[in-house]
């Protein structure tokens, strides 16, 4: 039966917990999903959600925190003893899991969780896990596999999986290994269902295998799997033994984390922050851009005061300034952003003369089209004369091809140099155009216009 979640369902869930009606509240919720509960949760006090998460399995409660975002979770936690979390969360969680909620506590209460945990093999597991960065494949594997000896035949692989895939809500793959548990490669479902029960793995697994490295980053971790179509990926350590696997569910949650943290560098917000932050932390992470906009903003000024006399003289020239400055800011930043994209989906290859040869051309196509109807609407509508009209264009078509290379060339220097290509389609790009756009500006029209 589909449930859908309306603003009555919010209130008559409401209404059910503060009555403490555990029966009715939990017939509400039991169809729902874990993520749907999870965002219920929004609505509901910390006391209300202790209530709720009492009431409903613990495998359930586990699958529900998880939903949870970052920040809500971490506050919930604060509200259970380390015995409830190692019980009622951590054990009910695939190790990748468990090892993402567990990074989130203070050291002292990790401490205490971990040695809270009754099954040793799962807390051995778990403290092999917390050795590794988060931004690695080794920080995103988990341990939950299906693996078989190369050397055992069919019958025995069998019994052995059957033993192994107890616990495991889903097994996409069989990976095989040697002796020393190194990667050999898979066995499919199909040659294991249709080959004799005394044949060898050996003789019918598959050799040809992606893995990855425990040292290998998240992001080319999820190129991998993007690329090859994979569910998951196998990790294996320096001596080639498979240690644990990567699913697409994890690499689709770094995938995301990476979009919302270029996006947030390329509105020029230094820290990865939410709406609901504080106001201290969002502060800090927009302050620094916004003091460097205003530098900029300010060296912009000073090169404008440096030309008073030309506004003087040519008071129209100064109406115009917006629009060279805008157009070298946008131009720039449509550059960055397509270089971007490209230097993370690893699309850009080849020289880097090329490239800015072939960004210089596109921005002079583009610019010159454009002048030409600004030349007709500056002469014949606003009836500007050919001197000034001729200034304008021209610094146009140079301002737009000076941020199409501006804005090609950054990204790709910072990237070279291990530094997030992302931070130059923001204020960076803009603040650095505007500049260079009021420079050549004036300067052409001192040129032409002779003041």
């Amino acid at each position: 039966m589909e449930i859908k979640i309306t603003k009555d369902f919010i209130e008559l869930l409401n209404e059910r917990i503060d009555e403490q009606n555990a029966k009715e509240v939990k017939e509400m919720l039991q169809d729902l999903h874990p993520a749907d509960i999870a965002e219920l949760f929004d609505e509901l006090s910390t006391k209300e959600q202790s209530f709720v998460i009492d009431l409903l399995d613990n495998e359930i409660s586990a699958d529900i925190l998880l939903e949870l975002e970052e920040d809500d979770r971490r506050k919930f936690l604060k509200t259970l003893t380390a015995k409830e979390i190692a019980e009622d969360v951590i054990n009910e969680m695939d190790t990748d899991d468990a090892v993402d909620v567990i990074n989130e506590l203070s050291d002292e209460k990790k401490d205490e969780v971990i040695a809270q945990l009754e099954d040793q093999e799962h807390a051995r597991e778990i403290v092999d896990l917390l050795r590794y960065d988060e931004d690695t494949a080794g920080g995103l594997m988990g341990k939950e596999l299906i693996k078989v000896n190369k050397d055992w035949s069919v019958i025995t692989a069998v019994k052995q999986m059957r033993k192994q895939a107890e616990d495991f809500e889903e097994v996409f793959s069989i990976y095989v290994v040697d002796e020393d548990d190194k990667l050999l490669g898979t066995l499919s479902l199909k040659r294991l269902l249709t080959t004799s029960a005394k044949t060898k793995v050996a003789d019918v697994y598959n050799e040809k295998i992606q893995y990855v490295k425990t040292y290998t980053k998240d992001m080319e971790v999820a190129k991998v799997i993007e690329k090859y179509d994979l569910y998951e990926v196998p990790v294996v350590d320096e001596l080639m033994r498979l240690v644990g696997v990567i699913t697409v569910d994890d690499v689709i949650d770094v995938i995301r984390e990476e979009a919302e943290e270029n996006y947030q560098l390329a509105a020029g917000i230094t820290q990865n922050v939410d709406s609901d932050d504080n106001i201290l932390k969002l502060t800090r992470a927009r302050l620094p851009w916004l003091l460097l906009a205003l530098v900029g903003s300010f060296v912009a000024v000073n090169v404008s005061q440096s030309f008073s006399d030309a506004m003087n003289l040519y008071p129209q020239l100064f109406f115009f300034t917006p629009l060279v400055a805008a157009m070298a800011g946008n131009v720039g930043v449509q550059s960055s952003a397509i270089i971007v994209q490209g230097l993370a989906n690893s699309n850009i290859s080849g020289s880097i003369w090329k490239r800015l040869g072939k960004e210089m051309l596109l921005a002079l196509l583009n610019s010159a089209l454009l002048a030409m109807v600004l030349l007709l609407a500056t002469h014949f509508l606003m009836s500007t004369s050919y001197e000034i009209s001729s200034t304008i264009v021209l610094a146009l078509v140079i301002v737009m091809i000076l941020a199409s290379l501006i804005g090609t060339f950054i990204p790709i220097m910072l990237h070279k140099y291990g530094v997030d290509p992302a931070i130059a389609t923001g204020p960076f790009i803009t603040t650095s155009n505007d500049i260079f756009g009021l420079l050549i500006y004036f300067s052409i029209a001192k040129i032409i216009l002779g003041f």
